[in-house]
């Protein structure tokens, strides 16, 4: 019985550290909305990840990639926003990006017009690559 209460308020738990970002993370919103008027406003591209507080890759991401030290110089150079899968509000944009796996990170120019986009976990060098990729197609 001891056992089932521990897991059961671990589970209870992991959504509250789950939605919790690392230091040295990116400035992440949590609105597709604004992410779009913020990068028209800016002429920056957009970052939009696709994630869940269940999903192991996707926390992966979220601890070891996005605020690595290969990320981090990149940071400022596009808006970046973290859609919770599992939030309706987030249901129209995971349709229109054709969200099917977690991790999805979708790349937007400042229009909002598709680049490309990144399904599953990768490494902190492959991630800034890709992005340092994208910022000269976003031009």
């Amino acid at each position: 019985m001891k056992k089932l209460i521990t897991l059961l308020l671990a589970a209870l738990m992991l959504p509250a550290f789950a939605s919790e970002f690392p230091e040295g993370s990116p400035k992440f919103g949590t609105s597709y909305d604004a992410a779009l008027a913020t990068a028209k406003k800016q002429g920056k591209p957009i970052i939009l990840v696709f994630s869940a507080v269940w999903c192991p890759p996707c926390q992966s991401m979220k601890k070891n990639v996005y605020p690595s030290a290969e990320v981090k110089p990149l940071h400022d150079k596009f808006v970046w926003a973290y859609l919770d899968t599992d939030e309706e509000a987030n249901a129209k944009a995971a349709e229109k990006y054709g969200v099917q796996g977690i991790p999805h990170v979708q790349f937007l120019n400042s229009d909002g017009k598709a680049l490309d986009k990144l399904i599953g976990g990768v490494p902190p060098a492959e991630f800034a690559a890709t992005l340092n990729t994208l910022l000269a197609k976003a031009k």
